[in-house]
């Protein structure tokens, strides 16, 4: 696998498209920083490590959805392990007017892109929801 975020992300997708509760993925440090900030958003209800039937690492995610539909409405990979997209703390976008979360991986940590201005740092954008 050459993307593992762009993995999970489609993962999540596609079992909020299938109406599934749970979601699992391969574990590492990066994806739960990632989820980290989505279950801070709110986004996500949470998720728990767990591991797979063969004793791999992996990581249970619980989806939240809002009258039957699902709370993340678009979820978009930004920066690509081919094509990496890196910005200044003035730079990075507001997600359709402030209403949805750029999730940007700065020297202090990943972080949503309101955190980032408000500790004045810039760094790649991982990918965007709303």
């Amino acid at each position: 696998m050459n993307d593992p975020i762009g993995d999970m992300l489609t993962r999540i997708r596609n079992s909020q498209m299938r109406g599934k509760s749970t979601v699992s993925t391969p574990a590492s440090k990066l994806r739960a920083w990632v989820l980290d900030v989505l279950a801070d958003e709110g986004y996500i209800r949470g998720y728990e490590s767990t591991t797979d039937k063969n004793g791999h690492p992996a990581i249970e995610i619980s989806l939240k959805y809002f009258d039957g539909t699902p709370v993340i409405r678009e979820l978009k990979r930004v920066s690509t392990p081919g094509r990496r997209v890196y910005m200044g703390v003035k730079d990075i976008p507001s997600v359709r007017q402030g209403l949805g979360v750029s999730i940007v991986s700065t020297p202090k940590g990943v972080m949503s892109d309101a955190s980032a201005r408000s500790a004045n740092v810039g760094g790649e954008v991982l990918c965007t929801v709303f």
